[in-house]
């Protein structure tokens, strides 16, 4: 039996009785007053009821305009809604307007929550295996107070789409992820659905690369004062279409600018290796004693079943300690060499590096070679020279001016520190070698002789510590700062060579983005999704890319939830190749990311 209000008893009473007086009324008014459904009751007066059925004389308190009708051209009144039978409100200004409009959605959220829904999946506390089902559970204020039944059926929505689609765990460390369902949870979005296949390979990726460049234009706008990088590299697609990267490369990291398609030119594509020998050598010593294990094992007889010649072979190799002597020792020789490729296969500015490390690199050869054969430095030793003619036919390929320009220009090298670390050590402008090449640089770089008179003046200054270099801040800060600080707080009296010395020290020494950027359209463009049109492909990586160079700049990047969350990636990889993409993208000089990716997983004793 259903017990009406003193009001609602009083104007079911008027209501047999033929309508309300406008005492009455405002008992009826109240109620309507009251209702959160309803809000906009609150802008309008009811005269009289009329006709029955809710219907009454309303008149604006905001136009004075009257009508007669329910909620509904109140509504259409106030939110100036068309074909309802009633004008919009005169009164009404557009600021009011979207707090009108504000305050209805709100409205309608309350109506829809108010509502019985279907939930997939029970709360957790209702699916305990052995509970009794006759009792059954309260909810707690505290458990209504923060609707965690609402959020734990959301946590297991969330979980379901990562099981179906293969989806790697770290993913939940993408910030975008979590910005997407923190925006959904923190605005009412009634009746809301996530966009569809179409929407998201066509508008919302077209959309999303013009914000994309938006936001990397304060970056682009910086080159033409410091100087950029541009990289290229070479690849086919899986429809073997040959396509060049292009990236540029700036101490914040590298840019991708775009990928153009090749198909009506000759271009040959290699296949490029990184020091794959000398990895597989050194894990070989790492498991030098669980290989040695292996072959003595009673388990090893079943295994050389399939193939006695090679498995006596194994055997007999790992059990060598003269094979384990030569392991060691072409290790030994080829780590330092290891090392600059190391050093060198990074985003990082370091071509101001390179010279420098090439020569201790051979420096450090010899002294392996020559230690292990026994021999003094005077003597002979056709290994070592074997290896040098190689080394420095290599250095002859890939060497340019500017790995000499930009090491004359290193403060660093001009510093009693670094000189007296090895007696052998001249200034660079005492090196015939980087003199020549330093001069061709000069030579090319400015044309006008005049000019090119005034930087030669200006780089005898800076080697000699003179004319506004002589001070003794700068003269002690040589060795101590890095070579672009240096330049940018001690330069103002070179400020031709102090531009050319900004640009050149803020430069990599490689291609590696480049190739690295591969990884990422082999994963976007991959055999799977072979027929994806190549400018939508360019489209895709801008995005993935620059997106990831965007957050890697940001301060969130090593934060908490979010920290390092386009590295670490799952224990196996997942079912869409992106195990394989997070380990291309290591670069070698980020061992520590390695050690993440690697061991994350182990972290807390998950039962496996």
């Amino acid at each position: 039996m259903k017990v009406l209000g003193k009001c609602q008893l009083q104007e079911a009473l008027q209501e047999k009785e033929g309508g309300l007086d406008s005492s009455e009324m405002s008992c009826s008014q109240t109620e309507e007053q009251n209702d959160d459904t309803k809000p906009l009751w609150n802008y309008v007066t009811k005269i009289k009821n009329v006709g029955g059925g809710g219907n009454f004389e309303i008149q604006c308190k905001l136009c004075d305009f009257s009508f007669n009708g329910s909620y509904t051209r109140v509504r259409a009144h106030l939110l100036k809604i068309t074909g309802k039978g009633v004008r919009g409100c005169k009164g009404v200004t557009p600021q009011r307007l979207v707090e009108f409009k504000k305050m209805d959605n709100e409205a309608a959220l309350r109506i829809d929550k108010s509502k019985a829904k279907f939930v997939s999946l029970p709360p957790v506390g209702e699916t305990n295996i052995g509970a009794d089902p006759k009792k059954r559970k309260t909810s707690s204020a505290l458990e209504n107070g923060f609707n965690m039944q609402a959020r734990e059926t959301l946590d297991f929505e969330i979980a379901r789409m990562f099981y179906s689609a293969g989806l790697p765990f770290h993913l939940a460390r993408n910030p975008y992820f979590r910005r997407a369902f923190s925006y959904a949870a923190n605005n009412s979005i009634g009746g809301y659905q996530p966009p569809g296949y179409n929407k998201l390979r066509t508008s919302l990726l077209l959309n999303e690369r013009k914000h994309v460049e938006k936001l990397l234009e304060p970056i682009k706008h910086s080159w033409s004062q410091n100087g950029v990088t541009i990289v290229s590299d070479g690849w086919s697609d899986p429809q073997r279409r040959p396509l060049i990267n292009f990236m540029a490369v700036k101490e914040s990291g590298p840019m991708f600018l775009k990928a153009v398609d090749c198909f009506n030119e000759l271009l040959s594509v290699a296949t490029t290796r990184f020091a794959s020998t000398i990895v597989m050598l050194k894990r070989f010593r790492q498991l030098k004693q669980g290989l040695r294990e292996m072959v003595i094992s009673d388990q090893w007889s079943s295994y050389k079943e399939d193939d006695v010649g090679k498995a006596t072979f194994v055997k007999e190799t790992l059990l060598d300690d003269v094979w384990w002597d030569k392991d060691d020792y072409i290790l030994a020789f080829t780590s330092p060499i290891y090392d600059v490729l190391r050093k060198t296969d990074t985003d990082a500015s370091c071509l101001h590096l390179v010279y420098e490390m090439w020569d201790s690199m051979i420096e450090e050869v010899k002294k392996v070679i020559y230690r292990n054969e026994k021999k003094v430095e005077s003597e002979e030793s056709a290994f070592y020279n074997v290896v040098h003619t190689i080394l420095i036919d290599r250095w002859t390929k890939s060497s340019t001016p500017l790995h000499c320009l930009a090491h004359s220009l290193n403060p660093r090298y001009y510093s009693h520190e670094w000189l007296s670390e090895d007696s052998n050590r001249v200034r660079p402008h005492h090196d015939l070698e980087l003199t020549r090449e330093r001069m061709k640089c000069f030579k090319r770089y400015f044309v006008d002789a005049e000019v090119r008179r005034q930087v030669n003046v200006e780089f005898a200054n800076f080697t000699d510590g003179r004319e506004g270099f002589d001070d003794i801040d700068s003269l002690s800060d040589r060795g101590k700062m890095d070579a672009k600080s240096w330049w940018l707080v001690h330069g103002a009296h070179a400020p031709i060579l102090r531009k050319v010395a900004l640009k050149l020290l803020g430069q990599p020494c490689s291609s590696s983005c480049c190739e690295r950027n591969w990884s990422t359209y082999s994963f976007i463009h991959s055999m799977r999704r072979n027929k994806m049109a190549p400018y939508r492909a360019e489209d895709l990586v801008l995005v993935h890319s620059n997106l990831r160079l965007l957050s890697r700049n940001s301060p969130q990047y090593k934060q908490e939830e979010t920290k390092l969350w386009d590295i670490a990636g799952d224990e196996f990889d997942s079912l869409d190749e992106f195990g394989i993409l997070e380990v291309a993208n290591l670069s070698l000089d980020e061992p520590e990311l390695e050690v993440m990716f690697f061991n994350d997983d182990q972290e807390g004793g998950e039962r496996r």
